[in-house]
């Protein structure tokens, strides 16, 4: 018999609905598992709780297979670079799976977490996957003897790669 699903995943499962973005509950598992289309990549996500910490921790994924070691080095320079400058969340490679990932995590104060909290931290996982996968496409479609000569710090201020924020009044991602 599975274990009784928590009432903090609950709450974000609750959450998700007052959004209008379906999810799957894992079975026996403190688990949400949903996708999104964003600007530049279609993502996987998955939230999941930790009930006697109250902690919630959000990942967002889009594959990105790896084509050589010199690309696989620039890649995770440009994870780096990037984490240097977010104040919440990380960026990472799995380079198991070849995914692309940005991780977020917030403690919470009560069993029933925080919609506005929850929200944000799903519109930033969806929004910092978006914002770095053109610069990792970039980065995988040089060729290996233009790598040396590209750099990543420019590559990171190029603003023509970032996604249009969306306007206010827009309900959607």
């Amino acid at each position: 018999m599975a274990k009784p699903a928590s009432l903090q995943i609950l709450s974000v499962r609750d959450i998700f609905g007052q959004n209008g973005w379906d999810c799957e509950l894992l079975e026996g598992r403190d688990v949400l598992r949903t996708a999104f289309e964003a600007h530049h990549t279609h993502l996987q996500m998955h939230a999941q709780a930790f009930p006697p910490l109250n902690a919630l921790s959000i990942v967002s994924e889009t594959p990105l297979p790896s084509a050589s070691d010199e690309h696989l080095f620039s890649l995770l320079e440009l994870t780096q670079r990037a984490n240097k400058q977010l104040t919440l969340g990380a960026i990472e490679y799995d380079m198991d799976r070849e995914q692309l990932m940005f991780r977020i995590t917030n403690i919470f104060d009560r069993e029933k977490y925080d919609p506005q909290i929850v929200t944000s931290m799903v519109h930033f996982a969806i929004a910092e996957l978006d914002r770095i996968t053109p610069y990792a496409i970039t980065i995988m479609q040089t060729e290996d003897d233009l790598l040396p000569d590209l750099s990543i710090e420019r590559l990171l201020m190029r603003e023509d790669l970032i996604p249009p924020v969306p306007e206010e009044d827009e309900n959607h991602i």
